[in-house]
């Protein structure tokens, strides 16, 4: 396993060590390991984000879903409005449920668009997209707050807790045949269906996954920021693209893994903390976010490539 992350994610690694460097070095009191603990918190929606990208990449069939930073939004609205807010629900058993539950239909309507009905999953996405960012506004129109107190309380060094489940039931399902089902449809979905892998299912299952880690990516956001916003969702969408992309994830699915994408969503953050340490507009980082996402798919295609020939060697 290790092996295999070196050899997807070594640029990714290899960026993570000098960003981590540079970092340490322009800002020593905010890098330094004691406040590690709180970076991991400000980071941890976006590593979560780029979890819950992974798993329709790695199902292949150009599996980009482009609807998981709303679904984060809207997970963030309908539990700070719909259910503290207005019907004064704050329990943790109620709560919690509820948005996997959310992330799961929307997962699953995902996946029956693009697996049944077979729209491009871009496409079909981008509906869910568009639906989810216009309900947000309408059931919160302007920023409200605040969250519960546990849900507060999971910002800062504890939301290592929802990262490790998340990563946790990864390992888990890599202990499955399902795993070993996922990357076969994702390398070559026509030589798993006459080995008999059920492809269809395999793929909506992979909807469904990537719809609960967005939900639980949605909770990160909501405990980071301490309230609910309407416009902050959709922001982490391209930029979760880009950190699969930048973690070895091969956009045409069969390769790489949840452990890669949050390297490169680290990647990311610290590149992030870089810019805003020059005082770098926005509009600069959204040129970075691109060249990034670029230059990961160049790195991805070429090792492809090479991968190949040697293979036919």
């Amino acid at each position: 396993m290790i092996g295999s992350l070196v050899r997807n994610a070594g640029f990714a690694l290899i960026l993570l060590v000098v960003l981590l460097a540079v970092n340490l070095v322009l800002n020593p009191a905010r890098f330094h390991p004691a406040a590690w603990g709180t970076l991991i918190g400000l980071a941890a929606p976006l590593i979560g984000a780029a979890a819950a990208s992974a798993p329709v990449i790695l199902a292949g069939r150009g599996g980009i879903d482009i609807s998981v930073g709303p679904l984060m939004g809207f997970v963030n609205a309908i539990v700070i409005q719909a259910l503290f807010l207005k019907a004064g629900i704050s329990s943790p058993l109620i709560i919690l449920p509820a948005a996997l539950l959310v992330g799961a239909a929307v997962g699953a309507a995902n996946g029956f668009m693009a697996t049944v009905l077979r729209i491009q999953p871009i496409v079909a996405t981008l509906g869910t997209y568009l639906i989810l960012a216009g309900v947000t506004l309408t059931i919160l129109p302007a920023p409200v707050g605040p969250a519960p107190a546990w849900l507060k309380a999971m910002a800062g060094p504890i939301s290592i807790l929802p990262l490790a489940a998340i990563f946790f039931a990864w390992w888990l399902a890599r202990q499955t045949p399902y795993y070993d089902q996922l990357m076969a449809v994702g390398s070559d979905d026509r030589a798993a269906y006459t080995a008999g892998v059920p492809v269809t299912k395999v793929r909506f299952i992979a909807y469904v996954i990537t719809g609960i880690l967005a939900a639980v990516a949605g909770l990160m956001l909501t405990a980071l920021i301490g309230s609910a916003d309407p416009n902050i969702g959709p922001t982490y969408t391209l930029i979760a693209i880009a950190a699969v992309a930048l973690g070895g994830v091969s956009l045409a699915g069969g390769k790489g893994g949840l452990a890669g994408a949050a390297i490169g969503a680290v990647d990311i953050f610290l590149l992030q903390s870089l810019l805003t340490a020059f005082n770098v507009s926005t509009y600069v980082l959204q040129v970075a976010y691109g060249t990034i996402l670029v230059a990961a798919v160049m790195l991805t295609a070429v090792q492809e490539r090479l991968s190949a020939r040697r293979a036919a060697r």
